[in-house]
This record gives C-alpha cells, structure tokens and sequence, in this order.
C-alpha cells in the first residue's frame, strides 16, 4: 500500500489530509488492497458492496449491459472511486459491473467504517465524508450529462453535446478524451460504425480535427 500513498493522497476522496493522517486512518477504515487481471470483473451486476473502491493503478469501467449483451458504458475511472454509492447503501444490489480495462490495482475501504466517526486517530474523519459526498455529488452531476448526451436525437447531435460538455468542463476546445472509439459509441449508445463516419463527416466539414483519442473543435 505504502508505493501508492500518493495516489491515494491525490484522490478527491482524500483531499485535505496529510501523509501523516492518511496512515493513520487507512488503518482505521479497514483498507484491503487487491489485483485484478485485464478484462476482469471487479464487482458484477447482481452483487452487494460492502467497500467503497479506490482505483490505485490502471483503469476500470463502469458498464451497464442487457441480456443479450448489448453494452452501454457509465463512465471509467482511474484514480478514482467506484461503487460508492451502492456501498452507501446497504443490502441495494449493483445494476452496474465494474470491469477491468487493464491491469488494476484497487483500494477496498469499510464503508461502515468510513460512514461512523471513530473517536481514536481520526479527527479529520469528517473531512473523509464531506469528500465522498462531494465525489457522489460529482458524479450524480456527470451522469446526468451523460443523460442529456443520449437525449438527443442523431448521433452528431450526441457527439456535439459531448464534445461541447467536455470543452467547458476543461477549458479548452483541444482535449483528450478517455475512451477509445468503441468506448465512446457504447457511452453514447450509437453503432461504432455509424459514429465512425460522423465524426470524418464532421471533420471534413471543419467542426473539428482529431487523432485518436485527441479532439480540437473548430469554432
């Protein structure tokens, strides 16, 4: 655990406290740290969390999928959090799995633990909460984003609000984006081919320029 410290200090979820502090309470919440192969499930749907997750290295995917397989992906994370707030919920099970997209190193943190303030070595445990209610916050934010990208009509229309969201949410019309090409057609529930000519139309009629996973908008 130690070779991560600074991840885990960087995480929101730990914003605000020292080194110091941050072994102190890893102790306190029950840490359990585990490996998962790539194309492994972290959790599935169907199962209970117990542990808020804390993605230490590597990469997860939140997906959601059918019956017959079709599969809509909810967000990635790295260096973040996963499955908080079904932990935050006991008995609720997952509709979600949590996959690995590479190799993954995760943190397991007792949500119980997490949840009650401890009286020993823990003063800055309310920081700990104030930080997950802000991560929930955060992603409930991003969800419905995602919400209003599906909504729109045609597969340029979602391309645009998506692009759009993340030109404003970074600052910038030049950016990369964290997924791959089938990534961005399953979180936008389009057929890749379909998003895959879209976005050459759009690049030749000057919208945008890109490479891979990297967008500039033209404006």
């Amino acid at each position: 655990m130690k070779e991560f410290l600074p991840v885990i200090r960087s995480s929101s979820l730990f914003s605000g406290i020292s080194e110091t502090e941050l072994a102190a309470m890893l102790s306190c919440l029950e840490t359990r740290e585990e490996r998962f192969p790539k194309d492994t499930f972290l959790l599935r749907t169907g199962d209970t969390a117990e542990s808020i997750g804390l993605v230490l290295s590597g990469s997860v995917l939140v997906v959601q999928e059918d019956i017959w397989g079709n599969r809509n992906i909810l967000s990635k994370a790295g260096g973040q959090t996963f499955a908080a707030a079904y932990a935050c919920a006991p008995g609720s099970l997952l509709n979600v799995s949590v996959l690995a997209e590479t190799p993954v190193t995760a943190m397991f943190l007792n949500v119980k633990r997490v949840l009650n303030v401890c009286p020993s070595a823990c003063e800055h445990h309310s920081r700990i909460i104030r930080n997950l209610l802000g991560e929930l916050a955060e992603k409930n934010l991003r969800f419905g984003e995602k919400l209003t990208h599906m909504g729109q009509r045609t597969t340029r229309a979602k391309l645009m609000s998506y692009f759009s969201a993340e030109a404003q949410r970074l600052g910038s019309y030049e950016f990369d984006i964290p997924f791959s090409r089938q990534q961005l057609a399953d979180y936008l529930a389009v057929e890749r081919s379909g998003l895959s000519l879209e976005l050459g139309k759009m690049r030749s009629e000057g919208l945008l320029d890109f490479h891979k996973s990297h967008f500039i908008l033209k404006v």
